[in-house]
């Protein structure tokens, strides 16, 4: 009978998704080892290296025997430099394409992925050509950097431009026609070392200000068609990367159901935190399995469940865990606004049940906004 060798996982990045990592990856008998470059680590687990300046990479390379990344905001250079000594899962590639808007979405239409038409600008006057262009309102973003909102305005007329432009602050920006959907959808996929690919149902999100408040999953009103074309889509894109672990696709619906690709996560991400309670594989564990050569755990949902992100202010977390078939996940991060402190994994018998108890989560959690799904009326 073979033995499983338990891996040593070396992290870049020591957030919040490191630390439900290594929480799903212990009962797999794996040791977790994190590099944090910005000097405030909060993964509160494992052995984390702070190393702002790169002095410790040898350390931390002498401690792992495979690395992974949380946090795909990291110089290109310093993953390809640990390329060389050890493997990296995914790949820098998938990392230099998601941290530039531009070459995201050159690789969306030459794999023939759908995107909302967009420009791309470097300067003011281009901006407001390509306002008037493209229809306002319009959204301009930073090519490089931002996430959570961050990076980006929204102009409501060309007049704005020099506004935005000076607002934003970065040479190149990418603007992009507003689409009139239905929905924000995200698709979730792994796939293993050996280019099997699983995928998870669909997920709808809700953004506030550009951060996610809530995912919903599997979807009652979802034609099996649109599920079918997200799989496709996802999977090109993963092939073409020769892509291991999970990477997300953030999507626009349509009002005639078809769907734009808006950006991509080449990580274990926010709209999949549903999967530690309510799909047969977490998105955690699947992460791990892919990138130690594993074979990959099933995907299907178990029951309805919806993630309630705690932002800012920690709720009422015992009024919280006596709502029935509800589950706390705590990051241990001091409160502060904008932060992500917590979610809440909400899983029912069903979707009306499923946002009744939304609905009680919402009240108990500081500004928690209205949960709004578009699939509400049917129920």
């Amino acid at each position: 009978m073979s033995t499983q060798i338990a891996k040593n996982i070396g992290v870049l990045g020591a957030g919040q998704l490191g630390r439900m990592l290594a929480l799903a990856g212990y009962p797999l008998g794996n040791t977790f080892t994190f590099l944090d470059t910005t000097g405030n680590p909060s993964a509160g687990i494992g052995e984390v290296i702070i190393d702002p300046d790169n002095q410790h990479l040898a350390a931390f390379l002498d401690k792992v025997d495979v690395v992974t990344y949380e946090f795909e905001h990291l110089p290109v250079e310093l993953v390809q430099q640990i390329e060389q000594h050890k493997p990296v899962y995914p790949g820098s590639r998938a990392i230099a394409v998601c941290q530039n808007r531009v070459e995201e979405k050159t690789l969306f239409d030459r794999l023939g992925i759908p995107t909302p038409a967009y420009r791309v600008v470097e300067s003011a006057e281009q901006l407001q050509a390509a306002a008037a262009e493209l229809g306002c309102p319009v959204v301009a973003k930073s090519v490089t950097e931002g996430y959570d909102g961050k990076g980006q305005a929204v102009l409501k007329a060309p007049e704005q431009a020099q506004e935005a432009w000076e607002a934003i602050g970065h040479s190149q920006l990418i603007v992009e026609a507003f689409v009139d959907f239905v929905r924000e959808v995200s698709m979730i996929a792994v796939r293993g070392r050996d280019g099997d690919v699983v995928f998870y149902p669909m997920a709808e999100n809700q953004h506030v200000g550009g951060i996610l408040r809530y995912s919903v999953a599997p979807l009652p009103d979802l034609d099996a068609s649109v599920q079918q074309a997200a799989d496709n889509y996802i999977r090109v894109l993963l092939d073409e990367l020769d892509y291991v672990g999970v990477l997300a696709l953030e999507l626009f619906q349509t009002r005639d159901g078809s769907l734009l690709a808006n950006e991509m996560a080449p990580r274990v991400h926010n709209s999949g935190h549903w999967t530690m309670d309510g799909a047969v594989t977490s998105q955690f564990e699947n992460h791990l399995r892919a990138i130690q050569g594993l074979p990959l755990g099933a995907t299907n949902a178990i029951a309805p469940t919806c993630m309630v992100n705690v932002i800012g202010l920690e709720g009422d977390n015992a009024a919280l865990l006596a709502i029935a078939d509800t589950h706390l996940h705590r990051y241990d991060k001091a409160e502060r606004p904008g932060r992500k402190l917590a979610h809440v994994n909400v899983v029912a018998e069903n979707h009306a049940e499923l946002l009744e108890k939304v609905r009680a989560c919402q009240a108990l959690i500081p500004d928690a906004p209205p949960v709004e799904w578009s699939f509400e009326s049917a129920l």
